[in-house]
């Protein structure tokens, strides 16, 4: 039997999904999932199916673009583990603590500083857990809700911004002027901007809700990692009492600059193209590889002269910032071979776009429609990225160049494919948030899917009357109005509850 583009080539990532969920274990489940994938694909033979799954993880691991990013992650831990060596991390924390008087301030901060580096999703999570992550466990706030800042910052803000990878990819998978189209679409990507205003209600306000609120409830009481604490790898080492402040805020200045430099000298930029253009060219994973070498290198000169550490110290912390990235290692292969499974061979996308192809759909209620499909496709396979080269195509097919509705289409599937890989727990985004909180990984995705939900159900609705009416300030009035709406429901019941 045929599974591939049918309705069961979106079975491997439910499976996963679903044992994730259920056993709280993610390693395992997504092997699960990988091996059901394998196992469809050569109807069941158990030796091809083995064959089969040491080929899809070779070549997951052979793509330079997947290897670049483990590479920089690897780099990555070393220079937050040289951070907490040298005492910079713990100097920062109690400057910080001095300065900020409550949790909000500090998780305003954790919100700025994601807005602040929005130039990639895999940085942004990954450096901003790493500077506030002492600073709000001083606060009690639960590493369920520091990932939930930190995940809501990254793809939500990277979706929007000009000058970032995910707009260069955006622009990539459209015809004409891609890059202008994509401008277009950030006053209809209702999941971004009403993913920004639902974190500064959430922080302003302290609601939290579902498990959330257990989480916090815990924190409260000293137990910000609830009751697992695996991840502590970095407390454990001992740091120097002199470290200053400038010993971490220098090496993250330079690690952004760094990598930005990297991006766009990959794009060309330093042989005559413009910053537009070089982003929309670069290659993100090559350039913050070379971004985390160069930091390396400075750490390097700015702590051995001054004996901040030793040269013996320095070199210990190369294996021990590698293992504090194992896990996170681990759960991105099994991930990206059960997307490369899901997507490129049992061709779960064309399954996707062949059901919409032959549907009947009014043209109003597409939007909306393709924000429901986007986010469920997105769920499923893990990557957004994915998602919008399967889906945008149909819209340009649908509708003329230059047309409103292109543009609410698009903004749709650009905002439906963030919903879905920022609940998704075997999305790459999601893991780097968990790891850069340091978080669980399966706490941060169910504490975190209420309020995604919460956020699409409002966007849902705005996409309903952006069909109709295809007037942006409508649509972005109907859409805040409906996420206060079900935010008021939600504090209502609770009060009840109470």
């Amino acid at each position: 039997m045929n599974y591939v583009k049918t309705i069961w080539a979106l079975l491997p990532p439910v499976i996963a999904i679903i044992f994730a969920l259920k056993t709280k274990e993610v390693y395992i489940s997504l092997l699960i999932g990988v091996v059901s994938g394998t196992l469809l694909l050569t109807n069941f033979h158990l030796v091809e199916s083995l064959n089969l799954l040491f080929d899809t993880v070779v070549n997951c691991l052979s793509k330079p673009s997947n290897i670049g990013i483990l590479i920089f992650l690897v780099m990555l831990g070393i220079i937050v583990t040289l951070m907490t060596k040298s005492g910079g991390s713990q100097a920062y924390g109690k400057w910080a603590k001095k300065k900020m008087k409550s949790s909000k301030q500090s998780l305003f901060s954790t919100f700025i500083l994601g807005v602040v580096i929005f130039v990639d999703d895999y940085f942004n999570c990954l450096t901003v857990g790493s500077v506030m992550r002492e600073i709000t466990d001083e606060f009690k706030v639960s590493r369920a809700m520091l990932a939930y800042i930190i995940d809501s910052t990254a793809a939500p803000v990277c979706i929007i911004a000009p000058i970032s990878s995910w707009a260069a990819a955006v622009s990539g998978y459209t015809s004409g002027d891609g890059f202008q189209l994509f401008l277009n679409t950030i006053p209809f990507n209702l999941y971004a901007l009403l993913t920004i205003v639902m974190v500064c209600y959430v922080i302003g306000s302290e609601f939290h809700f579902g498990k959330m609120k257990k989480h916090e409830l815990a924190a409260q009481n000293g137990d910000v990692c609830f009751g697992d604490d695996s991840y502590q790898t970095n407390e454990e080492i001992s740091y120097n009492q002199k470290g200053k402040v400038l010993d971490l805020i220098l090496p993250v200045i330079v690690l952004i600059m760094s990598c930005i430099i990297g991006m766009i000298y990959t794009g060309g930029f330093f042989d005559g193209k413009d910053l537009i253009t070089a982003f929309s060219q670069c290659d993100a994973s090559r350039g913050l590889v070379y971004g985390t070498f160069v930091t390396l290198i400075f750490v390097f000169i700015l702590y051995i002269p001054r004996k901040i550490i030793s040269y013996n110290e320095f070199v210990e912390c190369i294996p021990e910032g590698f293992k504090a990235m194992v896990p996170s290692i681990l759960i991105l292969v099994l991930a990206w071979s059960l997307g490369d499974l899901v997507s490129n061979q049992l061709q779960a996308g064309a399954f996707v776009y062949n059901t919409l192809q032959s549907a009947s759909i009014s043209t109003a209620i597409l939007p909306a429609c393709l924000f429901i499909v986007g986010a469920g496709l997105s769920f499923s396979t893990g990557t957004s990225w994915g998602t919008f080269g399967i889906l945008i195509p149909m819209a340009t097919s649908l509708f003329p160049e230059g047309s409103t509705m292109l543009v609410i289409s698009i903004a749709s599937i650009l905002a439906g494919a963030v919903c879905g890989d920022h609940i998704s727990p075997i999305s790459d985004t999601t893991i780097m948030a968990s790891t850069g909180a340091k978080c669980n990984h399966l706490y941060h995705v169910t504490t975190q899917i209420p309020y995604a939900l919460v956020v699409a159900s409002a966007c849902f609705i705005g996409y309903l009357v952006a069909g109709f009416t295809q007037n942006v300030l409508l649509t972005l009035f109907v859409a805040f109005v409906s996420l206060s709406i079900i935010i008021f429901v939600i504090r209502l019941y609770q009060k009840k509850s109470s």
